[in-house]
């Protein structure tokens, strides 16, 4: 962590001095996670251990004399985690709209909604060859080199926003591993009013080319769709959405394994209520997926992942939110219960800024 703090200060030192010359704008936020999660998996012994996760954040942008925004960012992450910085080169132009370059994404994945789920940092440690996906973006394939496009805010009609996304390929060598040759996307977010209700839809689809050496292709490339919406009444949110698609996945060292192709659909739900300092958070993840590490034939039998989360958070101070957080999860693998899943506890702190 030290190397982490020594490294921030030079940074925040090196922009104050910059920006005294001609230099972007830059402005910082990060967090620092403190807590304890105590694992009880359906197998094995029952651990605890401490958890330290920290972030930093620079976000970088200057405006053009023609009006043009021109941003990008990377963050710093603690010792497991290194240097992120796969982020893309924004242009935002007067209108609104946005165009970004490079490590641009997947236009799907842009619009996936937040559905309600426990805060914490607690997981259920078990492995698991299960390939049931847990997530509405699962289906958004990219490469790094693309661009997507951002419409501007009440684009056709008041409150729907669109974006679309294509990248190519990267010109890596084919090898026995499956490689995604170019991929686009498609999203859009609508926001509207009912009653005293805020709702907010979301949708996406997403294809791709993919491509392997030899004789052997997969049986399909990856890609899918999702929808999600949530309703905020008061300190009240409601949201649930769907996702199905097929994707794939590298379960392990050998061509087959790190072919593994996965047909696969989530249901996801959760609730939000605020009451004064207190948080309280409920969801439900209701994954399934035939999977098949044979290239070229589809899997035949179910893998599932169905958890029930939930959490409260309490404002301590400004920027410091203390969490109690719980999760239960219960899998199968190949249409048979297995003993990956179990419950885990966390209590912790959370600082930001």
């Amino acid at each position: 962590m030290k190397k982490e703090l020594l490294m921030a200060s030079a940074l925040v030192s090196t922009l104050g001095a910059a920006s005294v010359a001609n230099a972007v704008t830059a402005t910082m936020s990060g967090s620092h996670h403190v807590g304890q999660e105590f694992d009880s998996p359906d197998s094995g012994t029952d651990t605890n251990s401490t958890v330290n996760q920290s972030s930093f954040s620079v976000a970088l942008s200057e405006t053009t004399d023609g009006g043009t925004t021109i941003s990008s960012s990377f963050m710093l992450q603690n010792e497991s985690g290194g240097i992120d910085n796969d982020t893309a080169i924004k242009l935002t132009f007067s209108d609104g709209s946005a165009l970004e370059l490079l490590n641009a994404g997947n236009a799907s994945g842009t619009h996936d909604v937040a559905i309600p789920g426990a805060g914490g940092e607690q997981g259920v440690a078990g492995s698991t060859t299960s390939n049931a996906p847990t997530g509405l973006d699962f289906a958004t394939p990219a490469t790094t080199f693309g661009i997507e496009w951002h419409s501007a805010a009440d684009f056709l009609a008041d409150g729907l926003k669109v974006s679309a996304s294509f990248s190519g390929d990267s010109e890596a060598a084919a090898s026995s591993t499956a490689r995604t040759e170019s991929a686009f996307g498609v999203g859009a977010t609508y926001v509207t009013t009912a009653g005293d209700s805020t709702v907010t839809i979301g949708a996406g689809f997403a294809d791709s080319s993919t491509t392997m050496s030899g004789n052997a292709q997969v049986n399909s490339d990856a890609g899918g769709m999702h929808v999600g919406v949530t309703a905020v009444t008061g300190d009240l949110t409601i949201g649930v959405g769907y996702a199905d698609g097929d994707t794939i996945v590298d379960d392990g060292t050998t061509a087959a394994l790190a072919n593994t192709q996965v047909d696969g659909s989530v249901v996801k739900g959760g609730i939000k209520y605020v009451t004064g300092d207190i948080t309280l958070n409920l969801g439900v993840v209701a994954g399934e997926a035939k999977d098949s590490s044979t290239t070229g034939t589809a899997g035949t039998t179910d893998d599932s992942w169905d958890e029930v989360n939930a959490s409260v958070s309490y404002a301590v101070a400004a920027g410091v939110t203390a969490t109690l957080g719980y999760t239960s999860v219960d899998i199968s693998d190949e249409g048979i219960s297995t003993t990956d899943g179990g419950s885990a506890w966390y209590v912790g702190a959370n600082m930001s800024f």
